[in-house]
């Protein structure tokens, strides 16, 4: 039988949570912050904190980046494209396409 090496924790609204790693988000909080509708409620809570922490909250902001700007993002993987992709077709709009040997930032 395992034992859980679970730490309670208290984030710093008051909740008080369980973690096994040392990711500080408290999963109280990320529920409350996470959207009821938009392409970005379909995202994994590290996708959308990806996306929102570079500043790409609508469909047009993200229509501005190519697959590899997105997928070099931290906390952005593969499994989130197919729903990129799908939102911005949705929406009539694509990601940006890259020029053979442009530079990422």
């Amino acid at each position: 039988m395992t034992t859980s090496s679970n730490n309670q924790r208290t984030c710093s609204q008051g909740h008080t949570y369980y973690k096994s790693s040392d990711c500080p988000t408290c999963p109280i909080c990320e529920q409350e912050q996470r959207p009821e509708s938009g392409f970005l409620s379909m995202l994994s809570a590290p996708a959308r904190r990806a996306l929102e922490n570079h500043g790409i909250t609508t469909l047009e902001e993200l229509s501005n980046y190519s697959e590899k700007e997105i997928l070099k993002l931290h906390g952005m993987g593969p499994a989130s494209m197919p729903k990129l992709r799908t939102a911005l077709e949705a929406g009539g709009l694509s990601f940006k396409k890259q020029a053979l040997g442009e530079r990422l930032p």
